[in-house]
């Protein structure tokens, strides 16, 4: 079943199973020994690298059914932020007990959660900081899980760029602008070009997305055919943009790097298509959530940050190929 219809009828059961009892959402709540319900709110589920989040996420609780149920959903599109609200809104009204969400906005989505903090709800951050000066005008403490994007950003970028001579000629390509996790990948990225002394040409956004990386690529390079190094902020961007150079008949002479290392990525890193990404364990963000969640949810955790690992990834990485069988 498509990801996105297997989260409407994941909805749609839970509500139904609720109201047949002839429970409201808050009694099933309160009622002991009610499991807990936990609501994963993510973004696009259109991108291999939050459909891996998911499933995790439902592995976990298929290994611990009777610890807690729960309603796994995203958003069509990244940067859709009134679905991502609204989705949030549809949670609080089924009445779950702990929201983890990756954020499509760090600004955006702080209200609608602060309403879910009013009604009891616990929530947990994750891949995506939210914007801790909008927290502080809630008067809200919501603790994150994720990677330090920043280092992430600037260590692919530097593995790249200390094999060019200095002056090499760079272009960035964020994600959704007001993103945290954007930000600091672009900030990484700009930290790269620094201390190796590249030259940035443009950065410009392609929202997360491939189609929109391959348009805005092809432009850039009609614009600035000096291009040497792609700096994307995700994979789905990094795939984008090398399909805009490959068209272009660059493969041999732009590098392109990415982020997120989902399996999509892993033919064209062999073939050196892209040069590098970052492997940040995006499976594991919802399920340490969840935990924390559960922690949260029977009094047990303190509200601080997580960081989790990240590491550069080449080819040289990748687990080698079996050989394709042979027919007689």
């Amino acid at each position: 079943m498509p990801a996105f219809r297997r989260v409407q009828l994941g909805i749609l059961v839970l509500a139904l199973g609720l109201f047949a009892s002839g429970c409201s959402p808050e009694d099933a709540r309160e009622g002991a020994p009610a499991k807990p319900t936990i609501a994963l709110v993510m973004k696009s589920l259109a991108n291999e690298f939050f459909v891996t989040m998911a499933d995790a996420a439902e592995a976990h609780q298929g290994g611990n059914e009777g610890r807690y149920d729960l309603i796994v959903n995203g958003i069509k599109n990244e940067s859709d932020l009134a679905a991502q609200v609204a989705l949030v809104e549809q949670m609080m009204g089924l009445g779950v007990d702990a929201i983890v969400i990756a954020p499509a906005d760090s600004k955006a989505l702080v209200p609608v959660l602060a309403r879910a903090r009013a009604a009891g709800i616990q929530v947990v951050n994750i891949d995506n900081r939210l914007d801790a000066e909008v927290l502080a005008e809630y008067n809200l403490a919501i603790p994150f899980i994720g990677p330090d994007n920043r280092k992430g950003a600037r260590d692919v970028a530097e593995f790249v760029l200390g094999g060019l001579a200095p002056g090499a000629n760079v272009v960035i390509l964020e994600g959704v602008t007001s993103a945290h996790n954007a930000i600091e990948r672009r900030r990484g990225f700009e930290d790269a070009i620094a201390a190796t002394g590249a030259n940035l040409l443009t950065k410009q956004s392609a929202a997360w997305d491939q189609t929109k990386a391959a348009e805005v690529t092809a432009a850039i390079l009609v614009a600035h055919p000096e291009t040497q190094v792609i700096l994307a902020a995700n994979d789905n961007m990094a795939l984008g943009a090398a399909s805009a150079v490959a068209f272009a008949g660059l493969e041999h002479d732009v590098a392109v790097v990415g982020f997120d290392n989902i399996s999509a990525v892993h033919p064209l890193l062999e073939d050196g298509r892209i040069a590098a990404t970052v492997e940040q364990y995006g499976d594991q963000f919802a399920v340490n959530g969840i935990e924390l969640a559960l922690d949260m949810i029977a009094g047990q955790a303190e509200l601080s940050d997580r960081e989790t690992p990240i590491v550069v990834v080449t080819a040289a990485d990748l687990p080698p190929q079996e050989p394709a069988a042979t027919t007689q």
